[in-house]
């Protein structure tokens, strides 16, 4: 546990499901624990106690990548969790695989509606075409943009050309309906009219329109990427919009969540569930201030790429696919500077593009 873990509260310390299994955090509310193949090893997935249309049953809260041994931890919970009651509907936070990859295959399993808000429903739509097309995964777009802010070198070039099925891989279908969430909406999940209200809270800077849910009759905030414990949400600039201010959108987003109790129970996408809320967006917030610092100091000393900026505020070595986040998050780093009027772009002749100090 780092300094900054020591300010939030875990109220069930290292206890977590196994996966395949569920673990009741709140009256009706279950985690899920799901493996995944990168360096993020894991996702929290949700099943919460459900009634819909007259009918009991569950809601489930993103989905987990499409792999075998996924679907073959959801079938235990098949078998043994749902007490005998069907799934009535699933519900994602956003587009990126682990949470929307499986969406396809539980809704046609259990003949359910796909919800999620229409930023990100049409993001995966696009991304899972097969064309790499605004995906950070690969593809000649990826690879194209990241080459104009510094990333030439011909292997990593090569590497992130023959990603361009990479999404597609992950998430090779989506349901063609939905249900729209929309910022504000209300929510009804679970069998009590008396805490079945769960409010939508959309967020910006990490996908298109990303959504957290809040519960206020029993404190609970289903929080996805937006909000986790360990680590920094990861904010980026990705070829299908080259100019994003993505981390001031998401800065701003973490002030939809000022009027929250710090004491709220957060149930992130990774990581375990926490307390001390306030606390925490203090600390996201002063990370990026620092990471702010760091990149302007660097661009005064001389033009700097995205490329350049990677060793500045990152202090490891990256494989292909966490460099493209890496990437990413140190052109969303510039670009907030650059918005600001604090930085000025530069073209260079060898096609990169640099910032320098305005």
């Amino acid at each position: 546990m780092n300094a900054l873990e020591h300010q939030l509260q875990y109220p069930f310390a290292d206890t977590m499901p196994e996966p395949g299994t569920r673990q009741e955090v709140a009256p009706g509310v279950y985690w899920l624990r799901m493996p995944l193949p990168f360096a993020l090893d894991h996702i929290n997935l949700w099943l919460l106690r459900d009634r819909l249309d007259g009918r009991d049953g569950w809601t489930i809260i993103d989905c987990g990548i499409t792999n075998d041994t996924i679907k073959a931890h959801w079938e235990t919970i098949f078998a043994n969790e749902l007490e005998g009651l069907p799934v009535l509907r699933v519900l994602v936070t956003h587009s990126h695989p682990d949470h929307v990859g499986l969406a396809h295959w539980l809704c046609k399993r259990f003949d359910v509606r796909l919800w999620m808000s229409l930023g990100d429903y049409m993001s995966a739509r696009v991304m899972g075409s097969g064309t790499g097309a605004g995906s950070s995964a690969g593809g000649e777009l990826a690879a194209e943009h990241f080459a104009r802010h510094g990333l030439t070198d011909p292997d990593s070039q090569e590497k992130l050309r023959a990603r361009k099925t990479y999404y597609p891989s992950l998430v090779p279908d989506l349901p063609t309906q939905y249900r729209r969430l929309m910022d504000g909406d209300t929510v009804a999940i679970g069998a009590d009219p008396a805490t079945a209200g769960w409010r939508v809270i959309t967020g910006f800077g990490h996908s298109p329109e990303h959504v957290a849910l809040y519960n206020a009759a029993t404190n609970v905030l289903i929080s996805g990427d937006m909000v986790l414990p360990r680590i920094s949400t990861n904010v980026s600039v990705f070829d299908m919009e080259p100019e994003a201010n993505s981390l001031q959108l998401y800065l701003d987003s973490l002030g939809k969540y000022r009027d929250l109790p710090d004491d709220v129970l957060i149930l992130p996408s990774h990581g375990r569930p926490f307390r001390n809320l306030h606390t925490r967006i203090t600390q996201l917030r002063e990370h990026h201030v620092d990471r702010l610092a760091e990149t302007l100091e660097a661009c005064r000393e001389k033009p700097c790429s995205a490329h350049d900026i990677v060793s500045v505020i990152f202090k490891r070595q990256f494989d292909i696919h966490q460099m493209t986040f890496a990437m990413g998050e140190s052109l969303a780093h510039l670009h907030a500077l650059w918005h600001r009027g604090e930085l000025a772009r530069e073209f260079g002749d060898d096609g990169v593009i640099r910032f320098r100090a305005a």
